[in-house]
């Protein structure tokens, strides 16, 4: 938790550094609880844990939110939020995936126009190991995952 005017108190220390620290299309991927967070993050990015010490820990529409007040998205690209497409088999079966909407609506909030895209299941993983960081949640609604591309602030002089 950190102690501060205007910052919302979920948002740790570890993950306000990473958000601070990236540059303009630097990726950050919000991981549900089935991600694999720890083996990934062996190929580089950060990890930071947001999923508490006893297997609960925030939902990524809370993490998200709070993210979003702080962090400006690309808009240079197609879509700056990216989440992971079902595989075939949840498709044939109807799986759906009701926290894409929750997204959808904290992305419009955000000033976000842009529609989510979707990656291919093992090309969100590539995509995963190149990004900025990773922060483990307690997410438990499949396919929660979510990447977002950091975008620009137009800065004035001091």
């Amino acid at each position: 938790m950190v102690a501060l005017k205007g910052i919302p108190a979920l948002l740790s220390p570890e993950l306000l550094f990473a958000l601070a620290r990236m540059g303009h299309g630097d990726e950050i991927v919000l991981a549900d609880a089935n991600f694999p967070t720890s083996s990934i993050c062996q190929c580089g990015p950060a990890e930071i844990r947001a999923d508490g010490a006893q297997g609960w820990g925030l939902g990524i529409p809370v993490l998200l939110e709070a993210v979003l007040k702080l962090l400006p998205l690309d808009t240079y690209v197609e879509s700056p939020a990216a989440v992971m497409e079902l595989v075939p088999s949840d498709k044939e079966r109807g799986l759906k995936t009701p926290v894409w909407k929750d997204y959808e609506l904290l992305l419009l909030r955000a000033g976000c126009t842009k529609a989510l895209v979707t990656i291919e299941r093992f090309e969100f993983y590539e995509r995963a190991k190149k990004a900025f960081a990773i922060v483990a949640t307690g997410e438990t609604a499949l396919y929660g995952n979510i990447i977002l591309k950091k975008g620009t602030l137009a800065l004035t002089p001091m």
